[in-house]
């Protein structure tokens, strides 16, 4: 397999599709971003914007709309939303040239098994923490963090060099990258931080910070996640109540000035990634014959609100 990578595409140029791939085209890499018209307009106008908490500069980068110009690609970042990857994983699907990578940078643990049954190319999925938003067309904020995980969820011993290549890569701009043996577990407790905080962000327009100020929420944090790591050790994944807590508390201090992606979504108007965070834990549950009721009530406390936001 052919890991030399000169060409990247991103497929989703929202928050973290611009975060990672402006971060490459500012080390100078060959960054393609596969954009809605009016981003498109923005960036090819005025480059992308990027207020950083360790820089703030107008990156050049390379924008489209027309799917055909990813074709050249040795690897693709994959960062629509959830609810998007399948049409997405079809719309691009001729596009792709043999040989090339895609890389999963997505909210949810189901996306990469997705990809890999609509796309004939190595799919890996990617564990991503970072505190981004879009504050306007071509104009990127970043609260927080910035480091990518990723691995091959079939352990194959030949994607090892091909993971490598796309970790030096990341590293070379500047973005800590690290290959991971444990990439089922390290998405898990991903998994764990949208199941906990993105629906109480979204119900209360809250902050991550403001949020384990107040003991209530605390208490419902507790709740979801022991309702989670009870479907997470069915689905073989043993994380402990003590790690779990203590991520859950990782986040509230290092990214602790973010709404969750959910919460921007209601306020924006747009579909959430729901279905595919604590609803998902509701299916699996159900499939186990276990219990989530908190779970359930996050999910449709945000439905409520999003069937009144999006028009």
């Amino acid at each position: 397999m052919n890991t030399k990578i000169n060409k990247v595409a991103v497929i989703g140029a929202g928050a973290v599709g611009c975060f990672f791939g402006g971060m490459l085209a500012r080390a100078g890499k060959d960054v393609t971003l596969l954009a809605r018209e009016r981003q498109v307009k923005a960036i090819k106008e005025n480059g992308l914007h990027m207020d950083c908490l360790s820089f703030k500069e107008t990156v050049a980068i390379n924008v489209t709309s027309h799917k055909e110009d990813i074709s050249t690609a040795d690897l693709i970042l994959c960062c629509v939303k959830s609810p998007d990857t399948d049409l997405a994983a079809k719309e691009v699907a001729p596009f792709i040239k043999k040989g090339a990578i895609v890389l999963s940078l997505q909210n949810g643990v189901d996306n990469a098994e997705r990809l890999s049954k609509l796309l004939p190319h190595p799919i890996y999925p990617a564990v991503v923490y970072v505190a981004t938003s879009m504050v306007g067309d071509g104009q990127l904020k970043h609260f927080g963090r910035g480091e990518l995980l990723i691995g091959d969820m079939e352990a194959n011993p030949q994607a090892h060099e091909s993971l490598r290549a796309i970790a030096e890569l990341f590293q070379g701009a500047g973005v800590p990258c690290e290959v991971s043996s444990s990439i089922k577990r390290e998405l898990w407790l991903k998994f764990l931080v949208n199941c906990s905080y993105n629906a109480i962000s979204a119900i209360g327009q809250i902050t991550y910070g403001e949020m384990v100020k107040q003991a209530e929420i605390c208490q419902l944090l507790e709740s979801l996640t022991k309702e989670f790591l009870l479907v997470a050790q069915h689905e073989g994944v043993n994380i402990s109540f003590e790690e779990a807590e203590a991520i859950n508390q990782k986040i509230a201090v290092t990214m602790s000035g973010q709404r969750s992606s959910t919460a921007q979504d209601l306020m924006k108007g747009k579909p959430t990634e729901i279905e595919f965070l604590n609803r998902l834990i509701v299916r699996k549950a159900q499939e186990f014959g276990v219990s989530t009721p908190s779970h359930q009530a996050m999910y449709a406390l945000v439905k409520m609100f999003e069937r009144q936001a999006v028009k």
